[in-house]
């Protein structure tokens, strides 16, 4: 536990294209691993970012356990970065992860996985529309022993026709296809145990079927009921092009919970038949009209299936070449030293 003046930050930090490696710095760090940490992406959140750190510190602090939160920079173009090095600077709590581009909710989430040292990781979206004192709920569960949590946000503050009705249908249909009922698939403030998530690599879109993605049962899953806040600063980066995508992803996330890579190696084979299917139809359809129907069939399983089999493609790459890449890390607890190549 935190119990006095804390160390000063050390200097340094650990920058893209450096010939270097990283380890725990002084002893007092490392005796101060952290129990918990908050693993937030951002994305031109300059507005909302100093509000929303104030919040977290004032919850972090009085929970009393060591604590640690991860901002991940996902390519803002406003002073969400400057903000962040501020930050960062005055505080050894800080960890800014700087990814060198914008690669999406999905990867900045991948980056905060891996840097996060708790042994819980806390997620929560940048926007300020989730509330840091329904953190101790998430705490308190994973305490009980679940596996994940996810927050529940009951009463939304969004427009329903543009937002709430679309979430509730794609958690519906998010529920059904993988088995794991969530009904606020789409609420960013969720709690894992480290051990589960460090190190996944998430392709973009598929956070959306978080927990589900990362093979736990819904007996291993809790909800709690968490406030859901106007976002009070800049603009919003959904829209109901989202919905699509997940209809999109819903297509694939069965076989990716299955074996993707068995599944990739008989779609394949799938497609195939499938193309040799529909030419044999169309030329069919040419004497007889009543092979249009089969013809119309055999083309839509045929777009199904290229729609999936590069889904997978996409899912495995990801596991294999990583979703993110990092420009910077800045935290107070690394000691850089120079290397040579």
């Amino acid at each position: 536990m935190f119990g006095g003046p804390l160390p000063s930050p050390l200097p340094g930090a650990y920058r893209r294209g450096s010939p270097i490696r990283y380890r725990e710095g002084h002893r007092v760090f490392q005796r101060m691993t952290p129990e918990i940490s908050i693993a937030i992406p951002l994305h031109n959140e300059e507005g909302n970012l100093p509000g929303l750190y104030r919040e977290l510190k004032e919850v972090l602090d009085g929970i009393g356990l060591p604590y640690e939160i991860v901002f991940v920079n996902d390519g803002s173009t406003d002073r969400t970065g400057q903000i962040l090095r501020e930050i960062q600077d005055c505080d050894p709590h800080v960890v800014m992860v700087d990814l060198d581009g914008n690669f999406g909710e999905a990867a900045a989430l991948s980056a905060g996985y891996r840097f996060s040292r708790g042994r819980w990781i806390v997620t929560m979206d940048g926007d300020g529309q989730n509330d840091p004192r329904d953190i101790p709920k998430i705490l308190e569960k994973l305490k009980e022993g679940y596996k994940a949590v996810s927050g529940w946000r009951r009463e939304r503050e969004e427009p329903f026709l543009s937002r709430v009705l679309p979430s509730k249908v794609a958690n519906w249909l998010i529920s059904k296809v993988t088995g794991c009922r969530i009904h606020d698939t789409g609420c960013g403030l969720k709690g894992y145990r480290a051990e589960l998530v460090r190190g996944f690599q998430i392709p973009h879109g598929f956070h959306r079927f978080l927990p589900a993605l990362f093979g736990v049962r819904g007996s291993e899953v809790a909800e709690v009921p968490v406030k859901d806040r106007r976002r009070q600063a800049g603009r919003s980066h959904y829209g109901l092009s989202r919905t699509f995508e997940v209809l999109r992803e819903l297509l694939t996330i069965r076989f990716v919970l299955s074996n993707p890579t068995l599944w990739e190696r008989r779609l394949h084979r799938i497609r195939r038949g499938l193309a040799l299917s529909t030419i044999t139809l169309g030329i069919l359809s040419t004497l007889n009209p009543l092979a249009i129907p089969l013809l119309i069939l055999s083309a839509l399983l045929l777009a199904i299936s290229h729609v999936v089999l590069k889904n997978l493609k996409r899912f495995l790459r990801v596991q294999r070449q990583g979703a993110y890449r990092v420009r910077e890390i800045r935290a107070s607890y690394l000691e850089i030293e120079e290397v040579k190549r």
